[in-house]
């Protein structure tokens, strides 16, 4: 496990222990109970994971991308503290993704969407690892790390755009909030730049 002494494997992750408190923990997730929660929908398949977006949304289906319900206030605290993990701006994470995992579900390999800049996950409930990988000539270099209860992580520079990631599936119930920022694209898409 990385602590704040130990360099990231990779340019641009920063990972954080101990981002929010066990009360705050057990909070989080009753409040992410109350959300209606809906399958992922990926081109005509459904995921194993239950999602709702706040701010605004990508439909995989459509591919389109518009503003969502804002993001709640019980939920602003948290975007204010993860904005200051990244050194961002306030206001700079202007989207928030509450992901539940049942048994057995994770999230195959991709990149964040172009109309994203920073992303910023929270992890709650059970621990599971993060996988990257990145194509050099015909073989992918990976690199696994954990993603601990209440441990925070950010995506930026290389390994947002170099790298591909994915959560690996894990036996037990495990919650996420991931915050992203708009990028030029998606300020553009949006009529906000």
């Amino acid at each position: 496990m990385l602590d704040l002494f130990d360099a990231a494997p990779i340019s641009g992750l920063e990972l954080r222990d101990e981002f929010v408190t066990p009360a705050e923990e057990e909070q989080l997730i009753a409040r992410i109970a109350e959300v209606e929660l809906i399958p992922f929908q990926f081109r005509g398949f459904e995921g194993k994971r239950l999602t709702h977006s706040f701010g605004w949304r990508y439909d995989f289906e459509d591919q389109s991308f518009a503003e969502a319900e804002p993001i709640p206030d019980w939920l602003q605290p948290l975007k204010i503290r993860a904005e200051a993990f990244a050194g961002l701006p306030a206001d700079s994470l202007m989207h928030a993704l509450l992901i539940r995992y049942d048994p057995g579900a994770g999230i195959g390999w991709h990149k964040d969407r172009p109309v994203f800049e920073h992303v910023l996950g929270i992890s709650l409930g059970a621990p599971t690892m993060m996988a990257f990988r990145r194509r050099e000539g015909s073989r992918f270099k990976r690199i696994k790390v954990p993603l601990e209860p209440r441990s925070a992580y950010h995506l930026s520079g290389e390994v947002r755009h170099k790298w591909e990631h994915g959560i690996t599936a894990h036996d037990a119930l495990r919650y996420s909030i991931t915050f992203r920022s708009l990028s030029d694209l998606g300020r553009r898409q949006s009529g906000l730049g």
